[in-house]
């Protein structure tokens, strides 16, 4: 497991703490949970976002866009 170590301002550690308060659990766990689950949400919706994207390209016919980079980097 890898540490990782941040500055909070006093006000939303006390926050933090009282939430863990809230459901019996210790500060680092809920914090643990926290972090866990808005790692999972950010890798979620890019998997919803790009299924999507996909969906709405499928049947269409790209160009090879090697010559649009190419005169881009060339300018």
């Amino acid at each position: 497991m890898a540490q990782v170590v941040i500055n909070l301002d006093a006000e939303a550690v006390r926050r933090l703490k009282l939430r863990a308060i809230r459901k019996s659990v210790s500060l680092e766990r809920e914090l643990r949970t926290i972090l866990t689950q808005a790692a999972r949400a950010d890798r979620t919706r890019f998997g919803q976002l790009a299924a999507a994207f996909r969906r709405k390209l499928a049947g269409r016919k790209h160009s090879d866009s090697t010559r649009l980079i190419r005169a881009d980097r060339d300018r």
